[in-house]
């Protein structure tokens, strides 16, 4: 389900100065399929430019989450991860073993919390869903 969200563009649209560095880390987060911690995105980053320290890619991720360009999510393991902001709903269910994470888009599931909202006297306006879970065929 991963979609492309330009993240340098945004920074762009936001007014945000793009140094080089930025533009690379901007670049990775762009490019990434997966959630990745800050250092994971500072290996990427070093892959490609050796001088980007790690306080670097922490100063620009949260330049960037102000901005309102990254959403932060904490899934449990200890570490934040980061994905480019969307305007396109979506959940994720993390696989607890292997901490792969996986988005998805369930219409019936998103008409049940909408109902199960206005039967508590609610209009959904947001919300934020994260299932976590073991592969089924890691059981057997």
């Amino acid at each position: 389900m991963h979609r492309r969200i330009d993240i340098e563009a945004l920074c762009a649209a936001k007014g945000l100065r793009i140094t080089d560095q930025r533009r690379t880390i901007a670049q990775i987060l762009s490019d990434a399929e997966d959630h990745p911690d800050v250092e994971t995105l500072h290996e990427r980053a070093a892959a490609v430019d050796p001088r980007i320290s790690i306080a670097t890619v922490y100063r620009t991720v949260r330049l960037f989450e102000e901005a309102g360009i990254l959403e932060r999510h904490e899934f449990g393991d200890g570490r934040a991860r980061y994905e480019a902001a969307s305007d396109e709903h979506h959940d994720h269910l993390i696989d607890v073993e292997t901490g792969k994470v996986i988005e998805f888009v369930d219409d019936e599931l998103e008409a049940l919390q909408r109902r199960i909202a206005q039967k508590l006297g609610f209009r959904l306006v947001d919300h934020r869903m994260e299932l976590f879970g073991v592969a089924l065929d890691r059981n057997r």
